[in-house]
């Protein structure tokens, strides 16, 4: 099978933005330049003020299958990264049951394969038992450790069983970073205050930096890879510019970049997600870490409720908002602003991804690699629709927005996943991998 983009503005490995046809054939990208797709079979023809980029590579979503369908589910989960120019994701081990052995990692992959259009990779979580299959189940990404803002088994926020986690096998640790028991103590000085915005008090600045200094101490004792997931605060920035070692990266939301505590003024309880959403000083040293490489890279911490369960009355309101099909028109968005480059959300979305999770062959438009690719108009501006969502939870906290750079076509495996506000019925995606030596040797 054969596809290719002709004349289109091309982002490529080196950053430039420059005029350049695109050829695929069996999945991967055969030729990049000028003119090469001229009579090429099914190539298309690229608007001028569209963009050809990589796919977007999400690394932590929550999809809530197996058990949690009502909220979302692996099907509509991937339409929607389609249509948000979301190629592939990394979904995290918090449904029912836990992704913690090797049958449940088995059972995602499956279910997959059989319903999901964009391309897949999992964590397999940490529990205080430390069940034999987390250092040999696999495919997968790497260890989630919910250090906080977690119950049941998941939790891990014993010091002592993380450092016995840290010190055993090899793989890449991803840590949600919150210290558990300084947030309990907090939750008591609140206790009976139903104002959502208690939520960025309780789970305070302090009780993210502890959790990270505890996990990047541990990293640097046992020389572990570690990822900090969804850096939220101004006081871990300036403390990683620091303490940031080669075997340590993090990555930050659109939420946690574009909203502030001022947003549950208008949004109540949809702008409440863990960590919380904090000041507008914590956004620009954010900001300021994500351009300067101290931030690696962009994730949504994608985590659908529905409109019911986030009426409830706070603190019974749950955590989390979807974020699946607005990030890329969000990041390019900022970018029209003068926040960043386009070749910048490029990396921060894709290569970077792809390089500290180790997915050979993904994140780039060269030859030779895969044909992930979103091709998006950055020449008008559109709203964040409700009516538009595929995400079965229907809402998002960017609604009324405008935004550009919504994607106009989505390429997985050199097949076309997303045109015309119309996502592929077939499942496309393919279980992704991962591979230590690969990006070793770009």
């Amino acid at each position: 099978m054969t596809l290719g983009f002709k004349n289109g503005t091309v982002l490529l490995p080196d950053g430039a933005l420059a005029k350049r046809d695109v050829a695929i054939a069996n999945g991967q990208i055969v030729a990049v330049g000028e003119g090469v797709a001229a009579g090429w079979p099914g190539a298309i023809e690229v608007p001028e003020g569209w963009v050809v980029l990589p796919g977007v590579i999400d690394p932590q979503v929550h999809f809530r299958e197996p058990g949690l369908e009502h909220k979302e589910d692996l099907t509509s989960a991937a339409r929607a990264c389609a249509k948000g120019g979301v190629t592939a994701f990394l979904e995290m081990p918090n449904t029912r049951p836990l992704t913690t052995t090797q049958a449940t990692l088995d059972d995602k992959l499956a279910r997959a394969a059989r319903s999901c259009v964009v391309n897949y990779g999992f964590f397999i979580g940490s529990t205080p038992d430390l069940l034999p299959d987390l250092d040999t189940a696999g495919p997968t990404c790497g260890i989630k450790a919910f250090m906080g803002s977690m119950h049941g088994p998941l939790l891990m926020s014993d010091p002592a069983v993380l450092d016995r986690l840290f010190a055993r096998g090899d793989r890449l640790i991803a840590v949600h970073a919150e210290d558990q028991a300084r947030i309990e103590a907090r939750r008591q000085l609140y206790a009976g205050c139903s104002d959502p915005a208690v939520h960025s008090l309780i789970q305070d600045n302090q009780a993210a930096l502890m959790a990270t200094q505890l996990a990047v101490g541990l990293a640097q004792k046992y020389q572990r890879r570690l990822h900090i997931l969804h850096l939220s605060t101004a006081d871990e920035a300036l403390w990683l510019r620091t303490h940031k070692t080669p075997n340590i990266s993090c990555e930050v939301t659109p939420q946690h970049l574009l909203l502030d505590i001022t947003a549950y003024e208008t949004l109540g309880t949809l702008a409440q997600m863990n960590p919380p959403l904090r000041t507008p000083g914590d956004r620009r040293v954010l900001w300021q870490a994500l351009r300067d490489g101290v931030i690696d890279c962009i994730a949504t911490d994608h985590a659908p409720h529905t409109l019911t369960e986030k009426a409830q009355t706070y603190p019974q309101s749950p955590s989390g908002m979807p974020g699946v099909e607005t990030e890329l028109p969000l990041m390019l968005t900022a970018a029209q602003a003068g926040e960043c480059t386009i070749a910048q959300v490029g990396r921060w979305m894709s290569e970077n991804v792809a390089r500290l999770y180790q997915i050979p062959n993904k994140g780039r438009i060269a030859p030779g690699w895969d044909a992930d690719l979103v091709v998006v108009n950055l020449q008008a501006y559109r709203p964040v629709v409700r009516s538009e969502l595929l995400t079965k939870c229907a809402w998002s906290p960017f609604e009324g927005w405008k935004l550009t750079g919504w994607p106009e076509i989505t390429v997985v495996n050199g097949q076309i996943a997303y045109r015309d506000r119309q996502v592929h019925p077939e499942p496309l995606g393919q279980p992704l991998r991962f591979d230590p030596n690969f990006w070793a040797t770009v």
